[in-house]
């Protein structure tokens, strides 16, 4: 992850006494998913003029949010990545975009495919003739915040979603489920950032074990089968000591992920949480804690 403020000559001072925006990053969804996100801004603008954009690297849609930010009269953006995970594409290629990458990822030609010409969310850009794979002159400084990652308000989160669904915890097994990416690499720092959050979850309560994974549904059918038959094993092992299994998504909302997880488990005796990370008000207070 880059963390970079392109401050292009301007003086610290400047700098300390600028108007921060916030550009809330999103991918964007059914209009109850897309209503979550847009009430997270409309809090977070209440301090910080704050604007989405919704879409997977969608250059326009960037730029345009950008643009509406620069029109509210920010000197300075700091992009805000509401995703589970740094470690993606998606959150490479938008690095890339905001110029904080030198180099383009790979995917960025296929998100740039899938975008192009979408617009923003109903709002319309003029980029005819412009690269959707290029990178957006801003003209002001910009930064972008981690992703949830492993911060300590997601796993408090985490804890208050096992919690919902645990009734003797010395007795019981959790399991966080998260989706994860395709690459091995990016998938061993998601299960890094899972232990810290599993961790986390451990400390709230005396929970017998506390365990994590990745399904990688994205991933090819041997990838997945192979996740299917780890998630398996693990309620299986938990169950044969007599343990009550707790299963706990992580993501960041219920809308179809939530579905295959419980495919994979058919058949199983298991307790699975009943909502994802939003809607959640410690969300906003995770945005403004990666503004300051």
């Amino acid at each position: 992850m880059i963390l970079t403020a392109i401050v292009a000559g301007m003086p610290l001072t400047a700098l300390a006494q600028s108007k921060a925006g916030v550009l809330l990053l999103a991918h964007g969804g059914q209009p109850e998913w897309n209503h979550r996100v847009q009430d997270v801004a409309s809090r977070v603008d209440r301090t910080h003029p704050t604007e989405v954009a919704f879409g997977m690297a969608s250059r326009a849609a960037i730029a345009a949010a950008i643009d509406r930010l620069k029109a509210r009269g920010v000197t300075e953006i700091v992009a805000v990545p509401l995703f589970v995970s740094s470690h993606s594409s998606v959150i490479s290629s938008t690095e890339y975009l905001l110029g904080l990458r030198p180099d383009a990822p790979a995917d960025l030609a296929q998100f740039a495919r899938m975008s192009h010409g979408r617009g923003d969310a109903g709002h319309a850009h003029a980029d005819a003739g412009i690269d959707p794979a290029s990178p957006i002159a801003a003209g002001i400084p910009v930064r972008i915040t981690p992703a949830f990652n492993r911060h300590a308000i997601i796993g408090a989160v985490l804890a208050d979603r096992t919690r919902t669904i645990s009734t003797q915890a010395a007795e019981e097994s959790v399991i966080l489920v998260a989706h994860g990416p395709v690459p091995d690499d990016d998938n061993r720092k998601w299960l890094d950032d899972l232990a810290v959050l599993a961790d986390q979850v451990r400390k709230t309560a005396p929970y017998a074990s506390v365990d994590y994974m990745t399904v990688r549904d994205d991933a090819g059918p041997a990838i997945r089968d192979a996740a299917t038959q780890e998630l398996r094993a693990k309620v299986d092992a938990q169950r044969a000591l007599g343990r009550r299994v707790l299963i706990v998504p992580h993501l960041l909302s219920f809308g179809g992920i939530e579905q295959g997880i419980r495919k994979r488990l058919d058949g199983l005796d298991y307790a699975m949480a009943v909502q994802g990370l939003m809607p959640d008000d410690r969300i906003v207070d995770w945005v403004l804690a990666g503004v300051k």
